[in-house]
């Protein structure tokens, strides 16, 4: 028990854990290229272990393709570096006033590490596009999707049964949440290109729905990583009732409100069917006022965004106005808003919405090493002048 307590607290393992930090972050920067900030850091900085392929990309692939490179994740590198440095705290640092810097330091880096690990975890991010003159009270995941069925026979409100489309594996039978339907997925493609057939299609999956009505089909594609880009996950869905199957529909992402709505019917109830992106709903709702996009004079460089909004509150006296711009982001109800995007033709302010229940970790970890330093630096600087005047 000794040896593995000493192992954990040994200086030589923080040297190797810092060494193997910089060759994640390293071959994780190379992959960036490929897959985007967002699957890297999944990939590599969000995981145990991690396979660095030599890259398609890359000269002498063609001899060089059987090189891979296994690696510990972040949560593996960054779990036994937590774990060093409370073996080697407890074992070799005795509290004292001459060392209260250095254990301010400490302190710091332990909430770093937890504040990390506790964003990962917990986070959410999301987008909400806004029209000028419109409302919202939703946002939604581009990365993620769900399977939705909507029942709309209430007149005063929709209720919606929820499968995510990580749920979503080829042959699985679900059960859709409070209702008597179930569903097995035929067919999920991550990606897909989706469109009109010029011919009808003898072989298609679908005998209900858009499909069918408009002669649509899903060819799968490769999965984007691009920052600017989203994938458009398709499925072909068998819907089952008590007392058999009911049909075999295709859904996609891109199937949206501007196409007729699918409809599952089961005696006399209806349910709208839909893949869409994830959504977060809100106890409120996000108006914009006005959206400004201002150039320079005389040129199309955009120097300022900004959108102008009132938050209606199902509580009144919630209501807010902002005014939400570059580094300026509206703080509501644990969200954080901030100007992301914007599109059609300026009329639409796209807003990055950003649940973080830890952010102000961070913040006090860096307060707190900053503090140690000056601390012990302090001490060391005033010694010396004591030194010098003798």
């Amino acid at each position: 028990m000794g040896a593995i307590f000493k192992f954990f607290a040994s200086l030589r393992l923080t040297v190797v854990l810092l060494a193997l930090s910089m060759v994640l972050i390293f071959f994780g920067t190379l992959d960036q290229v490929e897959y985007g900030i967002w699957h890297t850091q999944k990939l590599y900085f969000e995981s145990f272990l991690v396979v660095w392929s030599y890259p398609e990309q890359w000269l002498y692939y063609d001899k060089l393709f059987w090189f891979h490179l296994p690696m510990p994740g972040g949560y593996l590198l960054g779990g036994l570096l937590f774990v060093n440095l409370l073996a080697a705290h407890f074992t070799r640092f005795k509290l004292t006033f001459r060392k209260s810097g250095i254990f301010l330091v400490h302190f710091g880096l332990v909430l770093l590490l937890v504040s990390e690990l506790l964003t990962d975890l917990v986070s959410q991010e999301s987008q909400m596009p806004v029209d000028e003159g419109g409302r919202s009270n939703y946002s939604q995941a581009v990365r993620e999707n769900e399977l939705v069925f909507i029942d709309r026979s209430d007149p005063e409100h929709d209720t919606v049964h929820s499968i995510p489309a990580s749920l979503l594996k080829p042959g699985k039978r679900i059960n859709v949440p409070d209702t008597p339907l179930s569903i097995r997925t035929v067919r999920y493609f991550p990606n897909s290109n989706v469109g009109r057939a010029q011919a009808p299609v003898a072989d298609n999956l679908a005998d209900s729905g858009a499909a069918v009505k408009m002669n649509i089909v899903a060819t799968p594609t490769e999965v984007t990583y691009a920052e600017s880009e989203i994938n458009t996950a398709t499925a072909y869905v068998e819907v089952s009732g008590p007392d058999g199957i009911l049909g075999t529909w295709l859904v996609s992402n891109v199937i949206d409100e501007r196409f007729p709505p699918q409809t599952v019917t089961l005696d006399e109830q209806s349910w709208e069917m839909a893949l869409r992106f994830t959504r977060h709903y809100y106890p409120f709702e996000i108006e914009l006022i006005d959206f400004k996009h201002d150039k320079y004079p005389g040129t199309e460089i955009p120097f300022n965004f900004s959108s102008e909004v009132m938050v209606h509150h199902e509580d009144e006296f919630k209501d807010q106005k902002a005014l939400i711009y570059m580094n300026h982001p509206l703080r509501y109800e644990g969200l954080t808003f901030y100007q992301a995007s914007f599109a059609n033709q300026d009329k639409t302010s796209i807003f990055q919405v950003v649940r973080n229940p830890g952010w102000i970790l961070p913040y006090i970890s860096v307060l707190l090493m900053g503090l140690g330093m000056c601390v012990q630096f302090g001490m060391h600087f005033f010694k010396f002048l004591g030194k010098r005047s003798h």
